[in-house]
């Protein structure tokens, strides 16, 4: 491929973000944000370990499909591992944020799992959105014979 002939890393981004995958990701990433610095500010950051864990996750897969990665790199299938990553994050966010928002007495820790619920919310909305996406309709086998007869 020529230098130039494609568009550019940041019109590839441009493009990803407009998709709904895009934006859903996006936003991922800004609510671990959030959270990781609402955890930091509460008086005990013990969980926040699942804030930067996901957001790095989230970062990385923003890359591979706004880069075309996952359609290079077959070794890996991308969209059982999305919708792995996408359940892990909505489980772990979702009893996360519960267990800080009924233990924890300070405003930024519950802040921190108001917006964890949130985020345990839109990590959920990103698996149904995942999930048809590996159910591949097939072709029926042929009943006839290969030789014709």
């Amino acid at each position: 491929m020529e230098a130039g002939s494609g568009p550019s890393c940041l019109g590839q981004l441009r493009a990803f973000l407009s998709s709904r995958k895009g934006i859903v990701l996006a936003t991922e990433i800004g609510l671990c944000i959030f959270v990781l610095i609402c955890y930091g500010a509460s008086r005990t950051p013990g969980y926040s370990g699942v804030a930067i864990f996901e957001m790095i996750f989230a970062i990385v897969f923003l890359i591979v499909f706004t880069l075309g990665l996952h359609k290079q790199i077959t070794v890996v299938h991308w969209g059982w591992s999305d919708f792995i990553r996408t359940v892990i994050g909505c489980l772990l966010f979702i009893i996360a944020s519960l267990i800080v928002i009924v233990e924890h007495r300070d405003a930024a820790g519950t802040v921190g799992g108001v917006f964890g619920l949130l985020a345990g919310i839109v990590f959920g909305y990103d698996c149904y959105l995942t999930f048809p996406s590996l159910r591949k309709s097939h072709a029926p086998a042929p009943t006839e014979s290969p030789e014709g007869a």
